[in-house]
């Protein structure tokens, strides 16, 4: 299986950028499943139905969210109604939506995909890595899926390649998401599973993580707020990783980093 999974959409700019450029890649590219981080596709922070309609419909089989998940009020009783789109899976009891789930290719082939959010320096959660255990205990790779893609959202890298490894071999793919830069770290693993510690995101690099450069330096240098933060307008660098799996055993063979437009050197897969 041939699974595309694309960082941080970042404000308008970012959702353009893919919106342009999905179909063709998955076309040229003969992608099997799309996944995309949207946590920053609305403004900046969160998501709405639109966005998420005009993601669907430009070729993301399911999109993942993160700490800005619910940062747009109105979006909370789509997450119920919408299993494409997955909010974390260790946050409290009660919080809506799903944070993981089960999808059918047109061939038969079934894919599990989770979404966890880190702890460190970020909002406290459930333990992820208990959370996965359940995951990987429950959905059994090469028997009950073709393919088994986690999604950590976070801030720490440590804990990201942490987890990495403890769900080495029993899944396909770990990828980190939320830092918004593309680490060069893509890799399988020992057990089999392939992993990238952030995926990065799709935004302007012209910025401060996808954020128009002036308030944030502002506050870096006076520690004073005065305005909010606003996606940057400019090229956008379309970022993620593309990864082969293998039907039978559900693990992965090949992995690259993907990088497309803006000011980043491109990355393209060669198989």
């Amino acid at each position: 299986m041939r699974i595309l999974f694309l960082g941080d959409v970042v404000g308008h700019d970012g959702r353009r950028a893919v919106v342009q450029m999905l179909p063709d890649f998955i076309r040229r590219h003969r992608v099997d499943f799309t996944v995309v981080d949207g946590d920053n596709a609305a403004h900046g922070f969160g998501l709405t139905s639109g966005v998420c309609r005009d993601l669907f419909e430009a070729g993301a089989d399911v999109i993942t969210t993160g700490n800005h998940g619910f940062a747009q009020a109105d979006f909370h009783p789509f997450l119920n109604v919408e299993p494409r789109v997955l909010r974390p899976a260790n946050l409290p009891a009660g919080a809506p939506g799903s944070g993981c789930g089960f999808y059918r290719l047109k061939d038969g082939r079934a894919v599990a995909v989770m979404h966890l959010q880190a702890r460190t320096f970020m909002d406290m959660t459930e333990n992820p890595f208990l959370t996965a255990r359940d995951w990987t205990e429950r959905v059994r790779l090469g028997i009950d899926v073709q393919a088994n893609l986690i999604d950590v959202h976070g801030e720490a890298t440590s804990e990201k390649m942490a987890l990495g490894h403890y769900c080495d071999g029993k899944v396909s793919f770990v990828v980190g998401t939320h830092t918004h830069i593309p680490t060069a770290d893509a890799q399988i693993l020992n057990g089999g599973t392939a992993y990238m510690t952030d995926a990065g995101m799709c935004g302007c690099f012209d910025s401060v993580i996808g954020m128009d450069k002036e308030e944030p330096i502002r506050r870096f240098v006076t520690n004073m707020r005065r305005d909010k933060y606003t996606p940057a307008k400019g090229d956008v660098t379309v970022c993620g990783a593309f990864v082969e799996t293998d039907d039978k055993t559900g693990l992965a063979q090949k992995i690259c980093a993907v990088r497309v437009g803006g000011r980043l050197e491109e990355s393209l897969p060669s198989f």
